[in-house]
């Protein structure tokens, strides 16, 4: 029966051409399977032909561009899935170079932090011998500081900081002991070795532990003080076989281990106020500025105006070694602060 529709709907013909409205229903390949256009009628003819699989279709050789639609309509899966494994492979390998970078940086850091601690003990000493004068030399580091940071913030380099008068009076211990911190490490180094003032200084953790205990009132394990006992220990054997030796050097660097730890541990039971937080490079210059302005009138009525060139000449000193030493030794401790 099929046969006999198709041969009735071949030899039909129609009398005026009639447009025929497709819905948008069906998809392309069956739009163009319904239909054909035979080229050697004089009148157009629409054949509808039935939904035998075997009925032409896009997909057979009479069209030549029908093996390109299944690339156009169609996506492979396994294409899919490669272009997803290299999105993850891509994240994968940035992840793992950003991880390896921020090592490198934590590396460089740790690596400059030694290296400008080392400079600032050896330029410091250098100066110390020939201008034994500690109180002076502290003012200088503290004025240097301050100096650079305000041109940090003159140039945009870290943002002007927003203090409150809150903020500041939390500060202002810190400032103090900030102060007192390098003025008797100033005083240690030029009585003693460089070597003995920082195994004395070696007990920091020692310090940091009972003062924690004292204001904060965290308890240590039994962990936390068994480890202290070589570092005691060590301290105690050095101090009786160091040639250098003497009272004054060793009681600075020990009042130096006091005030450094005391500001830590201050840091952390004054400015525990979430308004009153502040990052660490803020903090610190703020502590820096502070300690110049509190310690520079103490520094002129202790020692009085000794860092001149008419006074270095007069002293038989070289001026412009002792200031580019100093300079430099200022740079390197607020460097590595």
């Amino acid at each position: 029966m099929s046969k006999m529709i198709h041969t009735t709907s071949t030899s039909l013909q129609l009398p005026k051409r009639r447009r025929v409205h497709h819905t948008t229903t069906t998809s392309s390949f069956h739009i163009f399977n319904h239909l054909s256009f035979p080229s050697n009628s004089k009148s157009s003819s629409i054949n509808f032909p039935s939904n035998d699989r075997s009925s032409p279709s896009l997909c057979s050789n009479s069209y030549p561009f029908s093996n390109l639609l299944p690339v156009i309509y169609r996506r492979s899966p396994k294409a899919t899935l490669h272009h997803e494994s290299s999105d993850n492979n891509d994240v994968t390998e940035t992840s793992e170079t950003s991880k390896t970078t921020e090592t490198l940086v934590l590396g460089l850091l740790f690596g400059l932090w030694y290296l400008f601690n080392i400079y600032f003990n050896i330029y410091n000493k250098q100066v110390l011998g020939v201008f034994p004068n500690p109180v002076t030399m502290t003012a200088v580091q503290l004025a240097v500081g301050t100096f650079i940071i305000f041109m940090s913030w003159a140039l945009n380099l870290h943002k002007w900081p927003n203090i409150s008068r809150g903020q500041l009076l939390a500060i202002l211990p810190l400032a103090v002991m900030h102060t007192l911190g390098n003025l008797t490490t100033n005083m240690s180094l030029g009585k003693v070795s460089v070597s003995f003032t920082h195994t004395i200084k070696a007990m920091e953790p020692f310090f940091t532990v009972v003062l924690s205990t004292m204001f904060l009132g965290e308890i240590p394990t039994a962990w936390v003080l068994s480890s202290l006992v070589p570092i005691v220990g060590g301290v105690i054997l050095a101090s009786l076989t160091e040639v250098s030796f003497n009272w004054p050097g060793f009681w600075s660097a020990m009042a130096s281990n006091l005030a450094n730890q005391s500001r830590n541990v201050l840091s952390k039971k004054l400015m525990v106020k979430k308004e009153e937080s502040l990052d660490n490079i803020t903090l610190f210059s703020i502590i820096t500025i502070m300690s110049f302005f509190l310690f520079t009138p103490v520094a002129l009525l202790v020692e009085g105006v000794k860092f001149t060139p008419a006074y270095l000449q007069s002293a038989g000193l070289n001026i412009k070694q002792v200031y580019i030493r100093s300079l430099l030794a200022s740079i390197c401790f607020h460097a590595y602060q």
